[in-house]
């Protein structure tokens, strides 16, 4: 007996001039002059929003120093008395 031998065919995408096209082609250009718009201005928002927290976390940092005690700021230190004998 024989083995049948089963031919695979593969599907092969569509040629058709849509899929040169990208996004930019297929929105009106209104629509896509306001949603360019609206990332530049959420990108601008999350920066100023990075911006705020990095200050914050400097004010915060300044006035931790500015409040330890003595104790504190001598065992930060790197000096050693040793090397000032």
């Amino acid at each position: 007996m024989a083995k049948k031998q089963k031919k695979h065919q593969k599907a092969q995408p569509k040629k058709t001039d849509d899929a040169s096209l990208n996004l930019k082609d297929r929105l009106d250009s209104g629509l896509f002059e306001q949603l360019s718009r609206m990332k530049k201005g959420l990108l601008e928002e999350q920066e100023q929003k990075q911006e705020q927290e990095r200050l914050q976390k400097l004010k915060e940092k300044k006035e931790k120093e500015k409040n330890k005690s003595f104790e504190e700021l001598l065992n930060d230190s790197q000096l050693k008395w040793s090397d000032y004998k």
